[in-house]
């Protein structure tokens, strides 16, 4: 999946679901600009939080709420990477996808066949190609 974004040193990224920060870490290994990461669970967003922090990752930013929504006040992103499987694109990632960014997200119902797929913004809408099957957890929301 990191592979897929396609990402050039620099660019800002936006993660939905941190855990426990890995994926958040290797882009920042990666040389990556500003990293931004939501996770609903609030205890995972803060161990987390803290757990970059203190091994020095200071280009990645932890906030507790809904990836549905995305972090608005810091697009638009070159790279959005979501790590949980949703039904359809949340309309909020496209919105803040750069012209020419790319998406890298599993789609399908949870316990159901999912696939990988990547997404190019050009203009207003997104062109998107399969990448084969997957089996991720449920993205998960506030209600």
């Amino acid at each position: 999946m990191t592979e897929l974004l396609a990402l050039r040193p620099g660019d800002k990224t936006l993660e939905i679901g941190t855990g426990s920060g890995y994926q958040a870490a290797i882009l920042a290994e990666l040389g990556m600009g500003e990293i931004y990461t939501v996770e609903i669970i609030p205890a995972l967003a803060e161990a987390a939080a803290t757990r970059l922090q203190t091994l020095g990752y200071t280009q990645v930013h932890v906030q507790n709420g809904d990836g549905f929504h995305g972090w608005p006040e810091q697009a638009p992103y070159q790279g959005i990477i979501v790590t949980a499987a949703v039904e359809r694109v949340p309309p909020p990632l496209t919105a803040q996808l750069a012209e020419g960014g790319r998406l890298v997200i599993p789609l399908g119902a949870p316990h159901h066949f999912q696939e990988l797929w990547v997404y190019t913004k050009r203009g207003d809408h997104l062109d998107g190609e399969a990448w084969g099957g997957v089996a991720f957890v449920p993205f998960t929301r506030h209600h």
